[in-house]
């Protein structure tokens, strides 16, 4: 199936929205989907970076307020 969305149209929020809907669809029905490999590099990659003090992270709803506003 073939699903066009006009993405050049969405706002950046709104294709954030859009994003959050198709993540808890995946996540309700997960199946058997496996992470690729490369998903695994960069995982580790991130977490060392965290372990070495290189890297900050942000509460979601933080990060999250951030994205929306970037899109007005």
């Amino acid at each position: 199936m073939s699903v066009e969305i006009p993405l050049d149209n969405l706002s950046v929020s709104e294709k954030v929205r859009l994003l959050e809907r198709v993540w808890d669809s995946l996540c309700s029905k997960s199946g058997d989907v496996r992470s690729p490999d490369w998903h695994r590099e960069v995982l580790e990659t991130r977490k060392r970076r965290l372990e070495e003090g290189r890297a900050t992270v942000s509460p979601w709803s933080q990060a999250k307020a951030r994205l929306l506003d970037a899109g007005r």
